[in-house]
C-alpha cells in the first residue's frame, strides 16, 4: 500500500505491484528515485533497484512461503519449486544467492526448516516424527542430527528447555 501511494504520489507509472515490488515501465528521473528512496526510508522500507537484491529478495522469500506458511511443502524437490515459481535456471539462482549472501540456498533453506522445527516443537501440537514428515527429511534421525548441527541441541532437549522457559515465565 506504501508503495503504491509513493508512486502515486511522485507520478510513477507502474505495471505490476506485488508484496511490495514494482515493475516500472518508463523511465524515471534520477530525482524521481532520489525522492521515492527517502520517501520509503521513513516508512521503513528499502528501494531496491539492483537486480541481483532482487532476485534475492525473491529467493529468501519464496522460501520463507513454502516453508513458514504453506500447509504442504512442494511435492518437487526445493530446487525444481524455485525454478520454476522465479522461472530461472537453478544454477544462476544458487550461485547469485551464494555469491550476494554468503551462504547456499540450499544452507538458508535448512537454517529455515529448524526454525519450523522449533515453532512446531513449542506449539506441542506434532510429534518429532509427524515434524519431519511435514517437512520432508529423510527420517526423524536425519531431522534430529541437523537440528543439533544447527543448535547445539536435540530437539528433546530444546523442547523441555522452552517448557521450562515458559513455566518460570507464567511463574513471576
Amino acid at each position: 500500500m506504501i508503495v503504491m501511494e509513493e508512486l502515486s504520489n511522485l507520478g510513477i507509472p507502474y505495471t505490476t505491484l506485488d508484496l511490495g515490488m514494482a515493475e516500472v515501465p518508463e523511465t524515471v528521473t534520477i530525482e524521481q528515485i532520489g525522492t521515492l528512496r527517502s520517501n520509503l526510508l521513513r516508512s521503513g522500507l528499502e528501494l531496491m533497484d539492483d537486480k541481483k537484491s532482487i532476485l534475492i529478495e525473491k529467493i529468501k522469500n519464496v522460501i520463507i512461503e513454502m516453508i513458514h506458511y504453506s500447509d504442504e511443502l512442494p511435492k518437487t524437490n526445493f530446487s525444481d519449486y524455485l525454478s520454476e515459481t522465479i522461472q530461472y535456471d537453478y544454477n544462476y539462482l544458487s550461485n547469485v544467492f551464494s555469491e550476494v549472501k554468503g551462504i547456499t540456498i540450499r544452507q538458508f533453506i535448512i537454517l529455515h526448516k529448524i526454525e519450523k522445527v522449533k515453532e512446531l516443537l513449542i506449539y506441542d501440537e506434532l510429534n518429532l516424527s509427524e515434524i519431519s514428515y511435514k517437512l520432508h527429511y529423510s527420517s526423524v534421525s536425519h531431522l534430529s542430527s541437523q537440528f543439533k548441527k544447527i543448535t547445539g541441541l536435540s530437539p528433546s532437549y530444546y523442547k523441555k528447555l522452552q517448557q521450562k522457559r515458559k513455566a518460570n515465565s507464567e511463574n513471576l
